[in-house]
């Protein structure tokens, strides 16, 4: 999803007084009297980004008509979970590039950036704390443990080519979707919403994290790197064998499988040109869009269960323009 398309800016607009309270929450909760930990958390928000998570918290509190100050707390907390899984995420991928610029790893170090992700957990769930729920802490401790699951997974099946679209699936939904799910849901409980409500929710959120990282992953063999703020290729360099190469694997010719298998396998990125073009000539993009197209219609669904207003309208909209996305 291209936050700069109008349809989608004006989705946000619902929602930027929100954004702004949430973002006050942010700056007083990232206070400590240890000056390395102020340092790298406000390198790595001030970076900026989409923030969808938080957004999807509180576009579905909007639809769903909840306009308690507990919005932009969770809101914040959710921000604060995903950035500590940057953090650490860009540490074990060594990654040297993020929303086009320095990574925090690459600006501060391993170590601090480390630390300082774990700060962010441990300060998320003492924010979590004041919304007294005992659900709305279940609901966030879960996903966190999801997501490190998640990651673990994704850990253990680097470099591994025979990867198949099923086990790739479960890796997003743990490891990306989750918190998209955990937000829609969190919207839900602060609403006291009924369960099947609630649910609709939730499916929502999982269809549209989904869909979400299916074209992420597109736009690493389509995609504009400096649009992106990241390396084109990085992925493979990595050894992550995602959905338009595991697709590409299935459509090619035994020498084209075996090309993009040995990059995976050893994280070469010397045939990136080639396997890009292996990728383009297959038809993977458009299988995998296709895949994305069909997890945005779920999400699309499941907005059927909420209420008419323009808070639900900008939830469609988010669906629909996430297959337009380009950066």
């Amino acid at each position: 999803m291209s936050v700069n398309s109008s349809s989608t800016a004006a989705a946000l607009a619902l929602i930027a007084d929100d954004m702004r309270e949430m973002d006050k929450v942010i700056v007083q909760r990232l206070k400590s009297e240890v000056p390395l930990v102020s340092q790298v958390s406000h390198y790595i928000v001030a970076a900026g980004g989409k923030r969808l998570r938080p957004a999807l918290l509180l576009l579905m509190c909007g639809a769903l008509g909840y306009r308690g100050e507990q919005r932009h707390n969770l809101a914040a907390v959710v921000e604060f979970i995903h950035t500590a899984t940057l953090l650490h995420d860009d540490v074990v991928d060594d990654s040297t590039l993020r929303r086009g610029r320095a990574t925090a790893n690459e600006a501060f170090g391993n170590p601090a950036s480390v630390l300082v992700g774990d700060f962010l957990y441990s300060r998320a769930f003492q924010m979590m704390v004041d919304a007294g729920d005992i659900r709305i802490m279940q609901t966030l401790a879960e996903a966190t443990n999801v997501i490190a699951e998640g990651e673990v997974l994704q850990l253990m099946n680097m470099h591994d080519a025979t990867l198949s679209e099923d086990d790739y699936l479960r890796v997003i939904r743990s490891k990306t979707a989750k918190l998209f799910e955990a937000s829609a849901r969190l919207a839900a409980l602060l609403a006291q919403s009924s369960a099947a409500l609630e649910q609709s929710c939730a499916d929502y959120g999982q269809a549209l994290g989904t869909a979400f990282q299916v074209i992420d992953d597109v736009l690493d063999y389509d995609g504009n790197a400096a649009e992106m703020g990241k390396n084109l290729g990085d992925d493979l360099r990595e050894g992550k064998a995602t959905l338009p190469l595991i697709i590409a694997m299935q459509r090619g010719t035994e020498a084209e499988s075996a090309t993009i298998r040995q990059a995976i396998e050893t994280g070469g990125t010397e045939q990136m040109a080639k396997i890009i073009a292996i990728v383009q000539r297959s038809g993977a993009l458009e299988a995998t869009r296709a895949a994305a197209a069909a997890e945005a219609q779920c999400a699309l669904n499941a907005l059927q269960a909420l209420p008419q207003n323009p808070y639900s309208n900008a939830l469609r909209q988010l669906a629909s323009q996430l297959l337009q996305r380009r950066s």
